[in-house]
């Protein structure tokens, strides 16, 4: 008989290999975070290659895949430094209302809260070294922000060569009673990160219209730019899309006089917002994989604390593939139900009939 071992005993188990397993991942950081963003680019291309391996060589199919990728983000670059340079043009303009808004600022902290002009200016300038030293520590590393750029694309490239020889070996290193189930698992999380990542591009463009055609109608400088990086970081479950409301109205406040405009990119931005999370998160991100709002907001942040930026941007397939596996497995099953956004109904239907069966006894029965 299997022996069972007592929760006292298997519960720090479990934190101890958590622990373990998040120090390595901390340590291996600059390894993993392109070959995790390479596995997800492999996976994927890997529609558009196998349709072209059926017509060419293994390879070639892989680096024509490879190649319209690199030249769609190549556009997509060009088209953003193109924004860029426009934003430079009124940079000496927007310098000076700056200056003035930070005089104004530092006016007011000194009569509210009684803070002295020169102790602000020392807060900000320890605030900026700690900045600094956060993206010094981002940007550092062994391998160094090009090689990572290199690395990715070689990744890709072997991840997509090996995709046979890495499948046989998840297939063999289970027993043959559990291999139907890793095949359930494998093709269901390759399902779901390629209708979530393509839901996702999908989605993304649509929003970076509608933002662009809303700061354009306000009248809000660089509003292409604007708009672009806004869709971007809404890629951050409900962070990215504080970040992105903030940007346009510090750009209204910094070119334009009153509080007109930035109530009305607000109320824009709320109006796209509902559109976003009622009618396109629901029908084109098809994602089988739904992940509730607490657990996202948290694996995000976690994902930031371990791999900075990075991070943020895979933590929601991370945990996609973690339910996908919790849901399979017969012991980590509640495990996938807490990560996923059903909310049973069941629980207090359970009780009102226990408390219909079983009534509350007479003082006789109790006697």
């Amino acid at each position: 008989m299997k022996k069972e071992y007592p929760f006292f005993i298997k519960a720090p188990l479990i934190l101890l290999g958590l622990v373990i397993f998040v120090f390595i991942l901390s340590i291996l950081r600059d390894v993993m975070v392109p070959l995790a963003f390479a596995a997800l680019i492999a996976i994927l291309l890997n529609p558009l290659c196998v349709r072209l391996e059926q017509k060419m060589n293994k390879i070639v199919a892989i680096i024509i895949s490879m190649l319209i990728a690199i030249l769609a983000l190549a556009g997509l670059a060009y088209f953003l430094s193109s924004q860029i340079a426009h934003f430079f043009d009124n940079v000496d303009a927007m310098k000076q209302k700056f200056a003035e808004m930070l005089v104004n600022i530092q006016k007011w902290l000194e009569q509210t809260f009684g803070i002295a002009v020169q102790k602000q200016v020392q807060m900000v300038k320890e605030a900026a070294n700690g900045s600094k030293a956060v993206i010094g520590e981002t940007l550092s590393g062994a391998l160094g922000v090009l090689s990572v750029i290199f690395l990715i694309p070689v990744y890709t490239f072997l991840i997509m060569l090996y995709k046979t020889l890495i499948l046989n070996f998840l297939y063999e290193v289970f027993s043959e009673e559990n291999q139907q189930k890793v095949g359930e698992i494998l093709t269901e999380t390759k399902a779901a990160i390629q209708s979530y990542i393509v839901g996702l591009l999908i989605e993304t463009g649509i929003v970076a219209v509608m933002n662009s055609c809303a700061l354009l109608i306000l009248g809000v400088q660089n509003a292409i730019l604007i708009g672009v990086i806004g869709a971007i970081l809404n890629l951050l479950p409900y962070i990215g899309g504080i970040i992105a409301i903030a940007l346009p109205v510090l750009m209204a406040t910094l070119t334009t006089d009153g509080f007109t405009t930035q109530l009305l990119i607000i109320a824009s931005y709320a109006l796209i917002q509902f559109i976003d999370n009622n009618i396109l998160v629901p029908r084109i991100v098809s994602s089988k994989v739904q992940i509730n709002a607490l657990i996202s907001i948290v694996v995000v942040l976690l994902g930031a604390a371990l791999w900075g930026v990075p991070g943020m941007f895979l933590s929601i397939p991370f945990i996609a593939v973690l339910k996908i596996i919790f849901d399979r497995i017969e012991g980590l099953k509640p495990w996938g139900k807490l990560l996923g956004d059903n909310i049973p109904t069941e629980h207090m239907g359970q009780l009102k009939r226990l408390r219909r069966r079983n009534p509350k006894p007479s003082a006789s029965v109790v006697k």
